[in-house]
């Protein structure tokens, strides 16, 4: 973790003392109880499955999409922690599926129910269809499976939404605090909790990920320098995710508290340390052109091309937060875990309108975006979505 921690400009772990502090009883309910991890093979799926496996669980469940991350995913458990008395299995399933039901229908029995899956870029904003099946997953599917929890008796379910939910400015954040509107109105049936965090550093597909990428293909790394974010480790963001799913209440949203060891940092910048710490000395070019041109010799000098840029396209926050000004904290119960405590508070007629014009879009097989904008801006009143016309896909 060390590694991680010195790129995004941190010397110290957020929540070792409150993970220590806590251990005897995540020990204790873990390995007492049995899990299934929804889009576990994603890069906070993965995390929160090595977190339950590494305390011993009597069940652990892990269903995702992608076949080849699940293989890795074992591959990388039974390299680093190896094998537990209890029954671990991989299911490579869409959520949305008829199987994924059929296997719920047979096998359903669990206490905790943890929700990785989501369409987690702004880039998926840019057409229509993938914005679709961004509602679909983040939205839909997550309510799916928490009824399918209360049917089976699940004690506890959890899922995980972003700080781009807090007054969102994109569809993606919107996407989950429409999520967040939904789970409202489930809790009324079943204990639900999630948490809202920073990015997770060298996630997968993240720009930060990407800068892997250009070093094997000796490509250029690009980067905004107006933009800051915050940053959580992969373990950092499976730690976060288990506290909230075993100690949080009905309701509770959990964010990492914000102090000196948790500061806004930019992409550049991260980019300058990432290229330092291999040995490289960034090389700041001018253009697309003079930085593809400049990969292929500068590399041999101990040089790297680097584009630094501002930011133009669609779905940029100017800044990040995890909470906004209406909601209510609870800032005591843990070191440096906050949690937005919630009523059961909920617009029905407002789901109702959603579901339906959602559905009648779908039965027509044919929507634009503007129809899902408008309909996002009925949902979230205060939306700050604002369409500059362009997106990632059109830059280097």
């Amino acid at each position: 973790m060390s590694s991680f921690l010195s790129l995004i400009g941190r010397d110290k772990e957020l929540f070792s003392n409150d993970i220590n502090i806590n251990e005897k009883a995540l020990l204790e309910i873990v390995s007492s109880s049995r899990f299934l991890v929804l889009g576990g093979a994603g890069s906070i799926g993965q995390a929160v499955t090595k977190e339950i496996f590494k305390r011993n669980p009597k069940k652990l469940y892990v269903v995702d999409i992608s076949e080849n991350n699940l293989v890795e995913l074992v591959r990388d458990i039974r390299s680093s922690f190896g094998y537990i008395n209890g029954d671990f299995q991989t299911f490579a399933l869409d959520i949305g599926s008829l199987e994924y039901d059929a296997f719920i229908k047979a096998d359903g029995e669990f206490d905790y129910v943890l929700n990785l899956s989501a369409l987690k870029h702004v880039r998926s904003e840019k057409d229509p269809y993938t914005l679709m099946r961004m509602i679909d997953v983040n939205i839909f599917n997550t309510d799916k499976t928490i009824q399918q929890s209360i049917d089976a008796g699940v004690k506890k379910y959890f899922c995980v939404s972003t700080d781009k939910a807090a007054n969102p400015v994109n569809m993606m954040g919107a996407s989950k605090r429409i999520m967040e509107m939904f789970l409202m109105r489930k809790s009324e049936q079943i204990s639900i909790s999630t948490a809202r965090f920073a990015n997770v550093a060298f996630s997968d597909g993240s720009l930060l990920h990407g800068f892997n990428q250009r070093i094997q293909k000796s490509q250029p790394i690009v980067a905004p320098n107006d933009i800051k974010r915050y940053f959580v480790t992969p373990q950092e963001s499976g730690e976060l995710c288990l506290m909230s799913c075993i100690f949080g209440e009905n309701r509770d949203i959990f964010f990492p508290k914000l102090s000196e060891a948790l500061h806004l940092i930019t992409f550049a910048d991260i980019a300058i340390k990432y290229l330092e710490q291999r040995g490289y000395e960034p090389y700041l070019c001018h253009s697309e052109e003079e930085a593809r041109e400049l990969a292929k010799t500068l590399p041999d000098q101990g040089l790297w091309p680097c584009l630094f840029t501002k930011s133009d396209t669609t779905g940029e926050k100017d800044f990040e937060e995890f909470f906004t000004s209406k909601e209510e904290l609870d800032m005591n119960r843990f070191e440096n875990l906050g949690i937005i405590k919630n009523g059961p508070i909920y617009q029905p007629d407002l789901l109702s309108l959603f579901e339906d014009e959602i559905g009648k879009m779908k039965a027509e097989k044919s929507w634009s975006k503007e129809e899902i904008v408008e309909l996002f801006f009925a949902m979230i009143p205060d939306f700050g979505h604002k369409e500059t016309g362009k997106y990632l896909d059109s830059k280097m």
